[in-house]
């Protein structure tokens, strides 16, 4: 590795080299190891970045954008694609007539021979008030008859559906903070909203989704392929986990205290799952034995990206390239190999890691001081074990046409909740977690339905569901 154009592995080498020439006190030669361990500890550090390791992208110093293609394709929409330019409408919202000012003419006879159209797409944003007056009846002895107002119209002054719903796209969708909301309704409507009654907006809509997320659940339990991924997050100072289960159709999210099968369990998906569950290799998932398991190939790309840079295992460099070879050729043959074709790659598979066992061997357990417990493996030892231990959920993508590469759904899924704990910092309850993770799971799932999260908002207030939920309760 090498920093500010410094080689520090080779530094190091010749640090320990002479160190071992050299006569000097036991207790001096011990420090300089020590030294020199630490050193090498934080140069690995140092040199994680988004290709060998989980760390985000954004993370990268002076980081590079990528090529994506290294053609010489002018910047915008290529001829062929679909664009989004603004196109006329036949029934304008307003029409201003223009006549030509027959002053500024020549002198001569006109006649007119249409119009050319020119058209303004622009927004006025104003606030709407509905006022229901209800007709009085009073009969000869004095009793009052009052007109019904419609269902939900209880106050003398209250806010509408439709407010409540853009509130909430605000809060949960574009995660914009209580005090940006407020503001924003202040100065573009004049319409004061506090703190409080926002947050009771979105508990109602949390209230409106109990419906929804049952079939959420019961739909990604009885599908074939689903994601998991979890993350840490911050509720009122205490770290705490949301877990995200999803796949092309839907998503559902859920927080609890702790990272493993116990959350796992409350929240009812896995331990009757039977179909296929890709994941990161987080052991707890591996409690969960009536399905079937795949890794996310991803990981094992960066680790073994790692391996190689950071501790010079040749064998990793070779199996990177071989999964990356593999995963094009599966794409190739429409997402799965046929048998003898996935034989011969496996039995490649093998053979990189038989030969990664001489190159990483497995620890001395013969001379090691303590008896008992296992023994201490290095990075590199531990992904081979895995890899070898766990060779059908790496490769389960090679035959299983829908099995992907990755686990990049789930990931994807659950990180625009990272986004949140940037903005905000933390949740201040366990309650607007909780919130949080309904409503995101319904806008997720609605926007993978082609419904928009403006949409979904305004269904929702209205207390209706997406059509895509009304047809799965008719077919059940």
């Amino acid at each position: 590795m090498k920093i500010d154009g410094i080689d520090v592995d080779e530094m190091l080498k010749e640090v320990s080299d002479s160190l071992s020439q050299e006569e000097i006190s036991p207790s001096l030669k011990s420090l300089i190891q020590v030294l020199l361990m630490v050193v090498k500890l934080l140069t690995n550090r140092v040199g994680l970045n988004s290709r060998n390791s989980s760390k985000p992208p954004s993370s990268d110093p002076n980081r590079e954008k990528r090529n994506n293609g290294g053609n010489n394709r002018a910047p915008g929409g290529q001829k062929g694609h679909n664009g989004t330019t603004l196109r006329q409408v036949n029934e304008p919202d307003e029409v201003e007539v223009l006549m030509v000012d027959r002053a500024t003419l020549p002198a001569g006879d006109y006649q007119e021979s249409g119009y050319e159209k020119r058209q303004v797409f622009d927004i006025d944003i104003q606030t709407l008030v509905t006022e229901y007056q209800a007709q009085v009846l009073v009969d000869k002895n004095g009793h009052r008859f009052v007109a019904k107002f419609p269902e939900g119209v209880s106050k003398a002054v209250q806010y509408g559906n439709n407010l409540k719903a853009h509130v909430v796209y605000l809060s949960q969708y574009q995660l914009l903070p209580y005090k940006r909301i407020q503001d924003y309704f202040a100065e573009q409507l004049s319409i004061p909203i506090s703190t409080g009654s926002i947050f009771n907006f979105n508990r109602e809509a949390y209230g409106l989704l109990e419906r929804f997320e049952a079939i959420s659940k019961k739909q990604l339990s009885s599908s074939d392929l689903m994601h998991a991924d979890e993350t840490g997050v911050n509720i009122d100072g205490k770290r705490h986990w949301l877990h995200c289960h999803s796949n092309k159709q839907w998503t559902y999210f859920a927080t609890h205290e702790k990272r493993g099968s116990e959350a796992m369990n409350a929240m009812g998906i896995l331990p009757q799952y039977t179909g296929v569950v890709v994941h990161d290799h987080w052991k707890p998932y591996y409690r969960y034995t009536h399905c079937l398991h795949a890794l996310c190939n991803a990981h094992h790309l960066r680790e073994l990206q790692r391996a190689y840079e950071q501790d010079g295992q040749q064998w990793a460099q070779e199996m990177k390239t071989f999964l990356e070879q593999l995963n094009r050729v599966v794409q190739q043959s429409g997402d799965s190999l046929k048998r003898e074709e996935a034989e011969g790659y496996r039995k490649r598979y093998q053979t990189i890691l038989n030969v990664a066992q001489v190159e990483c061997p497995p620890p001395d357990t013969e001379n090691r001081v303590k008896k008992r417990g296992r023994v201490k493996r290095s990075k590199a030892r531990n992904l081979l074990e895995r890899l070898m231990d766990y060779e059908n959920d790496v490769l389960r993508f090679m035959e299983n046409p829908i099995v992907p590469f990755t686990n990049n759904q789930g990931e994807n899924d659950i990180r625009m909740t990272k986004v949140q704990q940037k903005i905000s910092g933390c949740f201040r309850s366990m309650e607007g977690a909780h919130i949080f993770c309904r409503v995101r799971g319904y806008l997720s799932t609605c926007r993978k339905q082609g419904v928009t999260s403006s949409q979904a908002m305004e269904l929702l207030f209205n207390n209706k569901l997406p059509d895509f939920c009304l047809e799965l309760n008719y077919a059940e």
